[in-house]
C-alpha cells in the first residue's frame, strides 16, 4: 500500500512516519499542497492522507481539485487528519469529496480501522 501524507507541521508527519512504519507502510511525504498535489498526480498512491490547515493551499481546496481533477487521482481516498473537526468542519470536509476524517492527536487503532474501512471500499463517510 502507497500512502500519501500532506501536512506542514514536521512533528506531526514524523508522527504518522513512525504510525505506519510500525505497520510496515511506507509513508510519502508533501511539506506542502502544491508538492503533494504534484506527487498524487504523478501516481502510484493508494490513499491520501490530509492536513486541513496549511499555509499555502487550505487541505479542503486540494481536496477539490483532486475530484475536479482526470485521471486516476480523481477517485483516490482522502481521509482529512486535523486537530480541528467540529461537525461543522467534517460537514465540509464530506462535500468537498473527503471519504473520512481524524481528529489528532490519534491512536494507531483509530489511524488503522479508518484506513482500512477506506481502502476495504466501504460506502459512506467514516468518523472516528
Amino acid at each position: 500500500m502507497n500512502i500519501i501524507y500532506v501536512e506542514d507541521d514536521p512533528n506531526s508527519r514524523t508522527v504518522m512516519r513512525e504510525m505506519m512504519a510500525a505497520a510496515g507502510i511506507a509513508l510519502a511525504e508533501a511539506a506542502n499542497v502544491r508538492t503533494g498535489l504534484q506527487m498524487i498526480q504523478a501516481g502510484g498512491y493508494d490513499m491520501v492522507l490530509m492536513d486541513l490547515r496549511m499555509p499555502d493551499i487550505n487541505g479542503l481546496t486540494a481536496i477539490r481539485q483532486l475530484r475536479a481533477s482526470s485521471g486516476a487521482s480523481r477517485d483516490l481516498p482522502v481521509v482529512v487528519v486535523s486537530a480541528e473537526l467540529s461537525d461543522g468542519v467534517r460537514a465540509m470536509c464530506r462535500s468537498a469529496g473527503a471519504n473520512a476524517c481524524l481528529q489528532k492527536p490519534l491512536t494507531m487503532d483509530e489511524l488503522f480501522r479508518v484506513v482500512g474501512t477506506v481502502i476495504a471500499g466501504n460506502s459512506g463517510f467514516v468518523l472516528n
